[in-house]
């Protein structure tokens, strides 16, 4: 997965991406945030895995 196709399911998941992704801490991605796992060099698909993981509420549509 590249960075843009992960921004992609950010903006579709949720009705406030940027903030999302900013401001959300994820345990399951080291305790940091979208953000900083893409600065601290995660592979966009396991940032994925990490947002599904922290949200199981998702519909399955987006998983």
């Amino acid at each position: 997965m590249r960075i843009t196709e992960l921004r992609n399911r950010i903006n579709e998941a949720f009705a406030d991406p940027d903030t999302y992704s900013r401001d959300t801490v994820h345990s399951e991605l080291g305790g940091r945030t979208v953000n900083e796992a893409l600065a601290a060099g995660l592979e966009p698909g396991d940032i994925w895995r990490g947002v599904i993981a922290h949200n199981p509420e998702m519909p399955a549509k987006l998983r």
